[in-house]
């Protein structure tokens, strides 16, 4: 889904039409480039985790010459598989605008540079239940837009939850005007990125937005739908292991460790789709918080289906009870790199990190490299 946007608007009307509406911005403006040299596509990945976004970014052919973080121990895997790219361990709130300016060479009014904010979105996501622990995060896009107001890029990258529309406290409507004040138009929707590519269904907010005199829009859906048989299984790699295995090579094909209980219900539980009701009526495995409860969170516990696209990919899929992220046939949970491919990251991708828990929150709230990779191949179509 895709929409145009006009920035004036109240966000009562915007919640209610975005589905379905398109509006018009203003014209961007025009920069003169005769007789320039071609240079290369420049990006700053704000709020860049482990490295999904600039991954993609970079396999589309993106020089990323720096990525911004609060969370240190996303550094080391971030530098490690982007060389090149600088991890900048900082919280935007307290970084000058003018840093890149002074620090790489950044000027503002470059056509070829691509801003990128895909900030933390605990604040507008339906699976948070404490908005007092994530309200920080929920004037993240503000902070962003002062960079955009300062170098005023060619293109700029959002990505977030689709809560980031809808919640009403949401200060997207804000970011929006700003975008049109500065004349950028304005591409945007909510997409599910199992039609792109990726072999989840991951519903997410995405926005392109350019000041440049063409049109813009988000990359193209595919007709192919990838699941979980086209990307998991020994055929593609993932030899068999067992609930608590180590691999202690780069490949990380780990998977947590599980209770005595916990290997009896997966035991019973359907191949390919089986979920918690399997079991419900056998006092020995069925939990009391379930008990009479069996039309909500049938997810958890449940396996993944072989034919169908994984579930969205969270930062607690290592672990059953945390939604369905049981192994389609084996007794275990999802690992690290089985985790990791359905979030498309390069089977080569290294995750540095000392535990499970910490490898899975990187790739669990990164941007699946693949969708990255298109938003930089449609960018780079434009020219």
């Amino acid at each position: 889904m895709q929409i145009y946007l006009h920035i004036s608007f109240f966000f009562c009307n915007f919640v209610r039409n975005y589905c379905n509406l398109r509006y018009c911005v203003p014209m961007a403006r025009k920069k003169q480039i005769e007789n320039q040299p071609v240079a290369q596509f420049k990006a700053i990945d704000f709020f860049c985790g482990g490295g999904g976004m600039t991954c993609g970014l970079r396999q589309a052919g993106i020089q990323v010459v720096a990525g911004v973080d609060f969370d240190k121990n996303a550094q080391a895997t971030y530098e490690y598989n982007n060389p090149g790219s600088k991890f900048i361990h900082t919280d935007i709130r307290r970084l000058r605008s003018n840093y890149f300016e002074r620090h790489f060479d950044i000027h503002s009014n470059d056509d070829r540079l691509i801003l990128v904010g895909c900030s933390p979105c605990q604040y507008y996501s339906i699976i948070n239940t404490d908005h007092t622990k994530s309200e920080l995060s929920k004037t993240l896009l503000l902070n962003f837009a002062r960079f955009v107001e300062y170098y005023n890029p060619g293109y700029v990258l959002v990505e977030n939850v689709p809560g980031i529309v809808t919640n009403k406290e949401s200060v997207l409507p804000q970011f929006l005007k700003k975008l049109a004040k500065l004349g950028y138009k304005v591409r945007m929707g909510i997409v599910d990125m199992s039609h792109y590519g990726v072999p989840q269904s991951r519903r997410r907010f995405s926005l392109v937005a350019t000041r440049l005199n063409h049109d813009i829009s988000l990359p193209a859906k595919d007709d192919n739908i990838l699941k979980v048989e086209d990307v998991l299984g020994e055929r593609n790699g993932f030899p068999k292991i067992s609930a608590g295995h180590k691999d202690s090579t780069p490949f990380a094909h780990t998977a947590a460790g599980l209770s005595s209980v916990s290997l009896r219900r997966l035991a019973v539980t359907p191949h390919s789709g089986g979920d918690r009701l399997s079991w419900k009526d056998d006092p020995e495995l069925q939990l009391p918080c379930y008990i009479g409860k069996d039309d909500c969170f049938t997810d958890t516990y449940g396996r993944l289906w072989w034919d169908r696209p994984s579930p969205t990919i969270t930062t607690k899929f290592f672990c059953i009870s945390n939604g369905r992220f049981a192994h389609p046939d084996e007794d275990r949970a999802l690992s690290i790199r089985e985790g990791a491919t359905l979030q498309t990251f390069p089977k080569d991708y290294e995750f540095k990190t000392n535990s499970i828990a910490a490898a899975a929150r990187i790739i669990g709230n990164a941007v699946p490299c693949e969708y990255a990779k298109r938003l930089g191949e449609t960018i780079l179509s434009y020219e």
